[in-house]
C-alpha cells in the first residue's frame, strides 16, 4: 500500500517516448513540475500532452515544448506562451482545442468510465461543424482539420436546443501536484491547484503525484482529500527548493502612497 517512490527521476523512469500523459495545473499553479523536469532530463519525446495550456516560455510544460519533446497537444487555449503558438502555426505541434469546461469533463469522464457525453458548448460551431485546424503545413496552409461531430438535439432545462457529443479522455499516465498528500495515495490540492489536478490525475491509466508534504494514512481526514489513493499509484515528496519553485504568471504593481 505504501506507493511512495524516493525521486521524480525514479516515478517516471517506465515513461517511454510516444506516451499519453494528462498534466495537471492551471496556468502556472499546480505544475508537477519536478515530474516534467525528470521526463525533460530523461529524453523522451514523441509525447502527446492533455493539459488546460502548455505552460509558458521557459516553465512548466513549455520546457518540454521547447525542446521538441511533444508532438500532440489537447488544450482549452494558447494562453501566454508564445513558443506554443509558434509550434501550432509553424506546424510543428498538432493542437486540439477544446472548451474549458468541456476538457474538465472529459478528463473526468475517462476516469469514471462514461466513454462519451453530450453537451450545449461548441455546439453548431467549428467544435461540431469540423473544420478546425489541427496541424498546419509550413506554407500556412491547413495540413489537418477536425472531422465533424455527433450533434443531437434535447429539450432539457425548459429548452430545446442541439448538444454535441463529446468523448471521453484516458491517457498512459498522469502527472499531478498536490499540497499534501499521504503513503497510501490519498490527495489534497490547495486553491486554484485543485481545478485540474484532481481530474488529470483520474484520466491516467498511472498516475504519479508530486506532493509539497508527506503525511501518514490517517492524517488526511475524509473530507480533506480530494483524489482519493485509488486513483494515483506514485508518490514523490518533493525536496524544499522543488516546493520552493512557484514563479508568478503576471505581476501587476503600483506605486506607493507618501506616507505622511
Amino acid at each position: 500500500m505504501d506507493k511512495t517512490v524516493a525521486t521524480a527521476d525514479a516515478a517516471v523512469a517506465d515513461i517511454r517516448s510516444g506516451s499519453s500523459l494528462a498534466v495537471g495545473g492551471f496556468g502556472l499553479s499546480g505544475v508537477p513540475i519536478a515530474l516534467v523536469r525528470a521526463l525533460l532530463a530523461r529524453g523522451v519525446d514523441d509525447l502527446e500532452v492533455v493539459s488546460n495550456n502548455c505552460g509558458v516560455d521557459g516553465w512548466g510544460l513549455g520546457e518540454l515544448l521547447a525542446a521538441g519533446r511533444i508532438r500532440r497537444v489537447v488544450a482549452s487555449y494558447i494562453g501566454e506562451n508564445k513558443e506554443f503558438a509558434r509550434q501550432y502555426l509553424s506546424g510543428e505541434v498538432e493542437v486540439e482545442l477544446t472548451p474549458q469546461g468541456t476538457l474538465a469533463e472529459r478528463l473526468r469522464a475517462g476516469g469514471v468510465g462514461i466513454p462519451a457525453f453530450y453537451t450545449p458548448a461548441g455546439a453548431g460551431t467549428a467544435v461540431s461543424d469540423g473544420g478546425m485546424p489541427l496541424r498546419y503545413a509550413p506554407d500556412g496552409s491547413v495540413a489537418l482539420a477536425s472531422a465533424p461531430k455527433e450533434l443531437r438535439r434535447f429539450t432539457a432545462f425548459g429548452r430545446s436546443r442541439e448538444y454535441v457529443l463529446e468523448e471521453a479522455i484516458r491517457t498512459d499516465y498522469g502527472l499531478v501536484r498536490a499540497a499534501v498528500g499521504d503513503r497510501y495515495g490519498n490527495l489534497r490540492f490547495e486553491k486554484a491547484a485543485r481545478n485540474f489536478n484532481p481530474l488529470a490525475g483520474m484520466a491516467g491509466r498511472l498516475t504519479i503525484a508530486e506532493v509539497d508534504e508527506l503525511v501518514e494514512p490517517g492524517e488526511l481526514g475524509p473530507d480533506d482529500i480530494h483524489l482519493p489513493g485509488i486513483y494515483v499509484d506514485r508518490v514523490v515528496l518533493l525536496t524544499p527548493e522543488q516546493s520552493a519553485d512557484l514563479p508568478i504568471e503576471k505581476t501587476t504593481v503600483r506605486a506607493r502612497r507618501e506616507e505622511s
